[in-house]
């Protein structure tokens, strides 16, 4: 599991990390056989070249002085008690065990590092990141879907530090990294992942597994984590609408269930599909927004608000429409549907 803004920002950002294809016995197994073949050929090339050496106590050089030597020269400079003497020797020390000395440190460092203090380098970065959490997104599953969801928040103004993308796929996350947002490789369906996330301080989530399955027991996950957290779930088979909201999403979307509703609007009218992309995209000339009622609204007939166009009223999760008697005074908690222009749009509302 990982977690980084993926723009390293200082929040989480690019740490991308691939699992090695060894495991880790394996690997500290292969450097240890390294470490010992490097110094058996140090040692095999001391012992025919001992005539070069020359030992300052009893100026006799046994295997047992070779191999002592052979051990300081490779892990330090040695201590002076034997010492090289002829050129050749000199030259052996200088241009190959030198070399070798460093690549021996280099291993054992690196193993330090990927045994103890990448760890601990992980954590204090990741708990930086959770801290910094709060009022984001969570997008868990990081395919067509998900990449769209993200494009168009980014396309909206959102911040993409905001925005934490879970998936088990390196490839998703590279992408996900690229666009700046925060990642973190792991499985949404457990609570450990979730809560990795910050899940409890977050301002909504959007679930896009692949799977129906798969993103009701995140839906089911999150809800239990997160009460309170707004949650949109994308599924494929209209029979899973049904189980999604049970299992805790605010909001439910089937894209072919859509696609459908603009193929069975176009017949009607070849701009009403127009219309209803329009809306939905954030390059458009219009757009729908969602917020409360303002104070000086409240007694004003839906009709009146001068925000935008007032299309829909929620007053304690009912909706009501423009037409209905609700919508003839507005109350204070009331949530507003409007359709109001488009930030990127330099013409006027579109009153359509």
């Amino acid at each position: 599991m990982r977690i980084d803004q993926t723009r390293p920002s200082d929040s989480m950002a690019g740490f991308l990390r691939r699992r090695s294809s060894l495991p880790m016995w394996a690997d500290l197994v292969w450097r240890v056989v390294l470490v010992f073949g490097l110094i058996s050929l140090v040692l095999l090339l001391h012992w025919v070249g001992r005539d070069g050496l020359r030992d300052n106590l009893d100026n006799q050089i046994s295997f047992v002085d070779v191999l002592y030597f052979t051990t300081v020269t490779v892990t330090t400079v040695g201590y002076g008690d034997i010492v090289p003497v002829t050129p050749e020797a000199r030259l052996f020390e200088a241009l190959l065990v030198t070399p070798i000395r460093l690549f021996v440190w280099l291993i054992f460092l690196g193993t330090a590092y990927n045994l103890f203090f990448r760890n601990i380098l992980y954590r204090w970065r990741m708990a930086r990141i959770q801290a910094d959490l709060h009022n984001h997104i969570i997008v868990t599953g990081f395919g067509t879907s998900g990449q769209e969801a993200v494009s168009e928040l980014l396309a909206r103004g959102t911040d993409p530090r905001e925005i934490v993308v879970i998936d088990g796929s390196e490839k998703a996350l590279s992408l996900a990294e690229d666009m700046g947002c925060n990642i973190l490789c792991g499985d949404s369906t457990r609570d450990r992942t979730l809560k990795d996330v910050a899940i409890h301080r977050a301002r909504s989530m959007i679930v896009s597994a692949g799977r129906d399955d798969t993103s009701i027991l995140i839906t089911l996950t999150a809800r239990h984590l997160a009460p309170r957290l707004p949650i949109s779930i994308v599924v494929r088979n209209e029979d899973n609408e049904l189980p999604a909201r049970q299992a805790g999403a605010t909001t439910v979307i089937n894209p072919v269930s859509f696609a459908g509703l603009l193929l069975a609007g176009s017949t009607s009218g070849r701009h009403i599909a127009d219309y209803m992309s329009d809306l939905a995209a954030s390059g458009g000339r219009v757009k729908l927004q969602e917020r409360l009622v303002l104070t000086q609204e409240i007694g004003q007939p839906l009709s009146a608000i001068t925000t935008g166009l007032g299309v829909r009223i929620y007053r304690d999760e009912r909706p009501i429409g423009f037409w209905e008697d609700g919508a003839q005074k507005l109350q204070s908690g009331d949530l507003i549907i409007e359709i109001v222009e488009s930030d990127t749009s330099g013409e006027p509302p579109d009153r359509a």
